[in-house]
């Protein structure tokens, strides 16, 4: 090719190019989608029930109310924002006003259940809640059920009365850089798979991180990495869904392929009864199955009562090493 050829060429692509720039919108006439912002006194739950798939709404401030996201992709984001138990919940598929003794939860990701039978309709995907304080709610502080790649990071979850924050009949669950303290269970996963817990402080609750496996094969493959569970010494009593727990730093109650790597387990000690016992406990369920293909290793489990223990129940587990003290049975700890 001779020199003018290649001239014209590139001159031909030059012009190409510069047609094709100008069909396309450039940055500053283009339409970009803008955040909904809540401020202080406006409703979440209305802003929540106007969003799009993709949508994100800020907010702002403090809101007494019980939330429900049921659409794909909403970021909920708030930016110092408080969410306090309202004085009447609102009804809404979080919360059945019907039933007696009915937990009220802050922020609810809920997709199309049965709470019945337990069946999942329709699994709500890919919502984000970030930046909140919750507190003070008698049921789960943030909770996804019926939900599939649900992220909840950078909040802090106090004193509610099930748990900080809960996943339920969910797959592929984020739990990263939250702070969980002050409830039953700081972070509660039942009939969940899959996800990833990582990052968070969870500490005062009477248990840090609880992994229920009831039955049927649905829960399993987390990876609880790199997490400060500390002093979770609180004294629950029993109720119709649980036994007495007090002093529990992680339970996996049965559960398939979970790991558990990298995270402080420290301080975890009884202050009351409890049926489980352990900085990190690995025991079968009371539904039946046993914990299988369970990893817990390179943690470091000091102080608890006692730092590892293990119903000896299950195939495939790995429970070596850790740096830790006192186990059992008395042969985990070296």
């Amino acid at each position: 090719m001779t020199r003018d050829a290649m001239t014209r060429s590139s001159s031909a692509v030059v012009v190409a190019l510069a047609l094709l720039a100008l069909t396309v919108p450039t940055g500053a006439s283009a339409t970009t989608a803008r955040p909904t912002v809540v401020g202080p006194g406006a409703s979440i739950q209305a802003a929540v029930d106007a969003a799009e798939p993709g949508d994100t709404i800020l907010v702002h401030g403090t809101h007494r109310e019980n939330v429900a996201i049921q659409t794909d992709g909403v970021t909920l984001r708030g930016v110092g924002a408080v969410v306090l138990p309202p004085a009447i919940p609102a009804v809404h598929a979080c919360f059945d006003p019907t039933e007696v003794d009915e937990a009220v939860h802050g922020i609810c990701v809920i997709g199309d259940f049965d709470f019945d039978t337990g069946e999942v309709l329709r699994r709500v995907e890919g919502v984000t809640v970030t930046g909140f304080t919750v507190r003070d709610f008698t049921g789960s502080g943030i909770l996804a059920i019926a939900a599939h790649a649900t992220r909840v990071s950078d909040n802090v979850v106090v004193n509610n009365g099930d748990a900080g924050i809960s996943a339920g009949q969910s797959t592929d669950t984020l739990a990263l850089s939250n702070r969980a303290s002050g409830s039953r269970f700081g972070i509660f996963l039942t009939a969940a798979r899959g996800g990833r817990v990582a990052g968070n402080l969870v500490h005062d609750n009477c248990v840090g991180i609880f992994a229920l496996d009831l039955g049927g094969g649905a829960s399993g493959g987390f990876r609880v990495i790199a997490n400060a569970i500390q002093h979770n010494t609180r004294a629950c009593p029993p109720n119709e869904d649980f036994p007495e727990l007090s002093g529990v730093g992680i339970a996996l109650v049965g559960g398939t392929d979970n790991t558990v790597a990298g995270n402080l387990i420290t301080d975890n000690v009884p202050l009351g009864a409890t049926a489980i016992r352990g900085g990190a406990a690995v025991i079968s369920s009371p539904a039946g199955p046993a914990p299988n293909d369970t990893v817990v290793r390179g943690n470091a489990i000091l102080r608890n009562d006692p730092d590892l223990s293990w119903d000896e129940t299950g195939v495939g587990n790995v429970l070596t090493p850790n740096l830790c003290r006192t186990s059992a049975p008395a042969r985990l700890c070296g």
